[in-house]
């Protein structure tokens, strides 16, 4: 395939991946296909690593977009990220042992949950209350960051997922800001599975530069739509990309 094409295309679902990933995450169901697609006989550790290389620009980009204009509570997302980076780090290292498609068919089934959850709870995340930042909270945050943030550098599929509906559950807030929040967590997390891949396998760099230019395009669009049109939007793109999740892994189990 022509190189200019292909690397025409992964732009393409580069940028579709940071206009989604920006608003709710999941823009690895995007780019890590296309990734796949592109390069069907390269690692696939070296291709998770070009995935994440292309994320975390446009991760970084939306953090940055929202802290502009939505308050995040440091005090909470500090704490949090640490630990998602520290989880994220060993949950990389664990894909040695255990291949991640052994946590398919569990992720599926919480993914199911979690969009029959939405569904029934109308009012779920449509109100924020300004969560409180004493030793209980810092303790869930950490516990949510150290979890999902190994489950992302293990198999990945629908973390941002998981830390905004366990932001709206045990925090308290509200689709918004727990998106917010969750891009805090999410570059902690990129950047750890980058540092470990960087030093194990071969990342491709050109390709991943081209792809978080691209990314980083989506990302700001995304995450300015995201705050222009407020909790409502959100909320909607999150059932979508979780729908979208659900879909996928299914096709997989299924296929596999």
């Amino acid at each position: 395939m022509d190189l200019e094409f292909l690397l025409f295309a992964l732009a393409c679902a580069a940028f579709f991946a940071g206009f989604v990933d920006s608003i709710v995450g999941g823009g690895g169901l995007i780019q890590i296909p296309a990734l796949f697609a592109a390069y069907p006989s390269a690692l696939p550790a070296s291709l998770f690593g070009t995935n994440k290389l292309a994320s975390i620009v446009g991760t970084t980009s939306a953090a940055v977009q929202y802290a502009r204009r939505v308050s995040i509570q440091w005090r909470l997302a500090g704490p949090g990220a640490v630990a998602a980076l520290i989880g994220a780090w060993y949950g990389a290292k664990a894909v040695v042992y255990m291949p991640p498609s052994l946590l398919r068919p569990l992720v599926l089934g919480l993914l199911v949950l979690v969009a029959i959850y939405t569904f029934v709870r109308k009012d779920l995340g449509s109100v924020s209350r300004e969560a409180a930042e004493g030793r209980r909270e810092v303790l869930l945050i950490v516990l949510i960051g150290a979890v999902v943030g190994f489950y992302d550098g293990f198999f990945g599929p629908g973390t941002g997922s998981f830390l905004i509906i366990a932001f709206i559950r045990f925090l308290g807030m509200d689709f918004l800001r727990a998106s917010v929040t969750a891009k805090v967590l999410n570059v902690a997390t990129n950047l750890a599975a980058i540092s470990y891949f960087a030093n194990n396998v071969e990342i491709l760099w050109l390709v991943g530069a081209v792809m978080a230019v691209c990314n980083l395009s989506g990302a700001i669009v995304g995450s300015r739509m995201a705050i222009r049109h407020g909790t409502g939007f959100v909320r909607k793109m999150f059932l979508f990309v979780v729908i979208a999740l659900i879909a996928k892994l299914a096709y997989d189990i299924v296929r596999g």
